[in-house]
């Protein structure tokens, strides 16, 4: 199944690149009316999306999510490096949003045209529109987090009489426009494929858990709360048992895989450069990280080599006990989305509305409980989280960067909940709100003269 996008991807011979989004010349490599005539067609074109997040995401995952957060070491120049020293400058690669744009943009003519082809609201159709326009919103999800106000373009670039330069758009319409997108994804997505594609296409499941991550990222709780029970209640989705979590991550659609990138050897990732090269990796667990482990917790030896005082590795994705000095790239699928990021999700909107009810105490204790207990550890009450880590929310927080550890939520969990400068502030320096956003790229701002750069690197 990993192949199938592969296989379409041949059909479509890559065709779909169109345009780089706000370069200073964009002009389509194909005519958009004419690529969408069949079924088979739209098809093509929505898994052209997923073939453009392959690309985007095969490093950058790592790199916005993982890299500026406090988990990681690194003994690399270049991203690695000055991610970690909170040293961002505008000719960083992960800087650059140019594939994520084209990511976009792929969607954009999906959804323009996928419409077309099916003459109205058919099944088929409005479930590839539902795939693109939850792709679209994944791409734009990551831009707000990573730049905060970004350009918006909803509509495919086909004309010289289109506007190019454009400005960025409020961070918050930008988030809107997101929504929107996966609220019309979890009506119309398939309830499931069978088989592995309910892990590697987006399905109704899979909208509503991104759908919980951006109505947590706005702080609305109940909304969260409401889209987080509907991935609970979802028959497709159940923790495996901690004998089986490695398997998560090494083997791939795992049932507790919501939405995971597939792979394979001809569509490879950085997986192995970044985590797990011997000695040479991108990156390798911080001091901080190993020292966070609370005593008994089964995950620590799957995560890295607890026997020596300074690993290299992060084993986590490749399984206990790998050992490769190869760079090759990896074929392991990167999972973006999973059930017990979801049930820590939920865990944390009842801790953030305690105050209003306290009957959220027991919810949010509930499911915080469910994944520590996989994981060996004692159930925790009210007054055990508050000793050990201060209340019930900073516990949360703090299971999850075990338990989601490494797979991009780091940076972006501490952002959420406020913890950003306070955490990483005596690590790098951090200090001013306005440098949690990473700079946009110079070619983009040499390329588009109403492109303003960010605040803080002015």
């Amino acid at each position: 199944m990993k192949k199938l996008i592969q296989i379409y991807l041949g059909v479509l011979t890559l065709t779909m690149v169109s345009c780089e989004i706000l370069d200073e010349e964009p002009v389509s490599s194909f005519s958009a009316q004419g690529f969408y005539q069949t079924a088979s067609d739209a098809q093509a074109g929505v898994y052209g999306i997923y073939d453009g997040l392959q690309s985007t995401l095969s490093r950058n995952f790592a790199f916005w999510g993982e890299g500026r957060g406090d988990a990681v070491n690194t003994s690399h120049s270049g991203d690695p490096l000055a991610l970690m020293q909170n040293n961002l400058n505008t000719t960083l690669n992960s800087a650059s949003w140019n594939t994520l744009y084209e990511t976009i943009s792929r969607a954009n003519y999906a959804i323009k045209y996928v419409p077309q082809v099916f003459n109205g609201e058919s099944e088929n159709g409005q479930q590839l529109l539902g795939q693109a326009r939850a792709l679209r919103a994944l791409c734009y999800f990551y831009a707000v987090r990573v730049w905060g106000d970004v350009p918006l373009v909803t509509e495919p670039y086909e004309s010289i009489d289109q506007d190019i330069f454009i400005e960025k758009t409020d961070r918050e319409l930008v988030l809107d426009q997101v929504v929107e997108d996966l609220l019309f994804a979890s009506e119309n997505c398939r309830a499931t494929f069978g088989g592995e594609r309910d892990r590697i296409l987006f399905t109704q499941g899979g909208a509503d858990a991104l759908l919980t991550h951006v109505y947590m990222w706005r702080h609305e709780y109940a909304l969260a709360i409401e889209t987080a029970d509907r991935v609970l209640n979802n028959s497709l989705y159940s923790l495996v048992t901690i004998s089986e979590w490695s398997s998560i991550f090494t083997t791939g659609l795992s049932r507790e895989t919501i939405f995971e990138i597939g792979y394979n050897e001809t569509q490879t990732n950085f997986l192995r450069v970044l985590y797990a090269l011997g000695s040479d990796s991108d990156y390798f667990p911080s001091e901080d990280f190993m020292d966070s482990f609370e005593e008994g917790d089964e995950r620590q030896t799957l995560i890295y080599d607890v026997t020596l005082e300074q690993p290299r590795q992060i084993w986590k994705f490749f399984g206990k006990g790998f050992s490769d000095e190869s760079a090759d790239p990896s074929q392991n699928n990167i999972v973006l989305l999973r059930l017990a990021d979801i049930m820590l999700l939920k865990a944390e909107a009842h801790a953030n509305l305690i105050e209003t009810d306290a009957s959220n105490v027991d919810e949010a204790l509930s499911l915080l409980n469910t994944i520590r207990t996989r994981a060996g550890l004692d159930e925790l009450t009210q007054s055990d989280a508050e000793t050990l880590y201060g209340d019930i929310e900073s516990a949360i927080l703090h299971e999850r960067s075990i338990e989601l550890s490494y797979e991009g939520h780091r940076w972006f969990d501490l952002v959420r909940n406020n913890k950003a400068v306070e955490v990483m502030g005596p690590l790098n320096g951090l200090s001013d709100e306005l440098n949690l956003v990473w700079p946009i790229h110079q070619d983009a701002i040499n390329r588009n003269p109403n492109l303003l750069q960010n605040d803080f690197y002015r």
